[in-house]
């Protein structure tokens, strides 16, 4: 409760800040989305949810589809993975032998007593008995299935719907493959939520046309109107207001995302030495507090992006001869602006500057070299992506947005101007590793 009803005032962090569960007293309902996406939801068409790096798809998941399956998508996660994740978190193990596109060979079988059920529900039996407590204690037997509709029939007996988040994270063929059984899993009356960060609009219909009338795209954007809004119900649940010159820092420090506005505004407020709800109405105008906070943000950003920035090096060695094509590709990318980056940088205006620099880069081998830039960020897990290349654009755009606002804050120095530095020095050249043979 607050400090005009009964019990302890409201705490800063239960009104901005980045959370696993949704904070209410600042959630905005941002252009309408979640109504749209309720309207979607009870129709009978896949759901394609875009939107930039630390844009709120958590809470927009959370706040519409509170029950989901969720499969958080890897850099080598294949399409059969998918469904073996979904199926795991409800009780069936699935268990693939051989797999193609829209059919697979395999067994189904319950671990818990919830996946038996549903194997029960949609005509499988198990251990030749009816009740989980008996089924167990004998040899789990496996039910073969050769077709998606097994899998899919389970997911719908399941009662939940199955949610996709980090598609972009998915080998291009991997995409494709998956979007192709989208077109079966609707013909089964089985509805997915697709959610990732992609540039190209209908990306899905693109992959496959016959997903027309079958799916639809939304956009997760964050205007400057939709963001002061957060700003605006935060600041009255805890009685205080910043004035219109931090307001505009905040909006232009969060590039478009609400997750860096909400860590800003959280951060604030603790330079400003605001932990909760006020009983007299204050208004805040330390810039300074949000210069601090920026700084305080970005170094912990640090390990981050050097990281990233170790990982990327690290497939730059030296060869005699060689033109440095990573090093400068990596320098031009990571020179772009706020805007080329958030848009897309095409490989035209890569080529253009990056062979200024260097005039042996040749445009065929700066395109395959960029088709191996997400390979060369992820970590064993297959996360990190920072910056990523669009095939079907030719375009490479940010995908974590905090790097923007690393840059603001934060002095740094590549390791690619390094490498650069002593390409020069040594006249001879950094390159890719053995495989990519100055990605010829």
């Amino acid at each position: 409760m607050s400090l005009f009803g009964i019990g302890a005032p409201i705490k800063t962090q239960e009104v901005f800040g980045v959370s696993t569960r949704v904070l209410e007293h600042s959630y905005i309902d941002r252009g309408d989305l979640d109504k749209k996406i309720q309207v979607s939801l009870g129709r009978n068409r896949h759901i394609a949810l875009r939107g930039e790096s630390k844009c709120g798809k958590s809470w927009l998941r959370q706040q519409n589809v509170p029950d989901g399956i969720v499969v958080q998508c890897r850099l080598d996660k294949m399409v059969s993975d998918i469904y073996v994740d979904a199926l795991s978190q409800i009780g069936v193990k699935l268990t693939i032998e051989d797999g193609s596109r829209n059919a697979f060979k395999g067994t189904l079988e319950a671990t818990q007593e919830f996946g038996f059920k549903l194997l029960t529900k949609i005509g499988f039996k198990q251990s030749g008995t009816g009740e989980w407590e008996e089924a167990r204690k004998s040899k789990p037997v496996g039910h073969d299935i050769s077709d998606l509709r097994y899998v899919s029939d389970v997911i719908k007996a399941s009662g939940r719907r199955l949610i996709i988040e980090d598609f972009h994270y998915m080998k291009s063929e991997q995409r494709k493959a998956f979007a192709f059984d989208l077109k079966a899993l609707w013909d089964y009356e089985n509805y997915i939520v697709i959610i990732g960060i992609w540039t190209e609009t209908n990306l899905l219909l693109h992959l496959n046309p016959d997903l027309s009338g079958r799916i639809e795209e939304m956009t997760i954007y964050w205007n400057n109107d939709d963001l002061c809004k957060v700003i605006t119900k935060g600041s009255e649940v805890l009685n205080i207001e910043f004035d219109r010159k931090l307001t505009n820092s905040f909006v232009s420090d969060a590039f478009g995302t609400v997750g860096i506005l909400q860590t800003m505004l959280l951060s604030t407020l603790d330079n400003a030495g605001v932990t909760e709800q006020q009983v007299k109405k204050i208004v805040i105008s330390d810039h300074d507090a949000l210069v601090n906070s920026g700084m305080q943000y970005a170094e912990q950003l640090n390990a981050l992006y050097q990281t990233f920035a170790r990982r990327v090096a690290g497939g730059i060695r030296q060869r005699a001869k060689s033109t440095g094509i990573y090093a400068h590709m990596m320098a031009v990318v990571l020179a772009a602006s706020n805007e080329d980056l958030g848009r897309g940088l095409p490989i035209a205006e890569i080529y253009k500057l990056a062979s200024a620099r260097e005039p042996r880069i040749q445009k065929g081998n700066l395109r395959t070299i960029l088709e191996k830039i997400d390979r060369m960020q992820v970590d064993s897990d297959g996360r990190g992506l920072v910056i990523t290349y669009d095939q079907h654009q030719e375009e490479v755009f940010v995908v974590d947005k905090q790097l923007l606002l690393y840059r603001k804050y934060a002095t740094v120095k590549w390791p690619w101007e390094n490498i650069i530095e002593q390409v020069n020095e040594a006249q001879g050249g950094y390159d890719a590793d053995d495989i990519d043979q100055e990605a010829a």
